[in-house]
Order: structure tokens, then sequence, then C-alpha cells
């Protein structure tokens, strides 16, 4: 079985793991109705996707 010859310095596994960082959202504000959303994904509360309406808009609940 391998054994690991030397013990790992906190330096060595630091920069293993410095893609664990979580990121931000991106969002950004809808030009149509003015509310925040994910970049490239559909607006659920009107089915519009690069202005093009692509879903039927959900009702009010």
């Amino acid at each position: 079985m391998a054994v690991p010859k030397r013990k790992v310095t906190p330096s060595r596994r630091n920069k293993r793991r410095s893609h664990h960082a979580l990121k931000a959202a991106n969002y950004q504000e809808d030009q149509h109705t003015g509310e925040f959303k994910l970049r490239h994904h559909i607006d659920l509360k009107t089915g519009m996707y690069k202005g093009k309406q692509v879903i039927e808009p959900k009702g009010d609940f």
C-alpha cells in the first residue's frame, strides 16, 4: 500500500484547495422588468429570453 514519504505542508495543501472557494452569483437587472435575474436564463415571470417569448408566463400566485 502506498504511504506518503513526508508530511504535506500547509502551503502545499492550501494551494491544492485554491479552487474550492465559492463564487458570487452574477445577477443583472432585466431591461424590461427591472428585476434582477441570472444571465443566460429565462425570466420565469415574463417567459422572455433575449427579447423573444420562449415560454408562457407564470400566473400570479
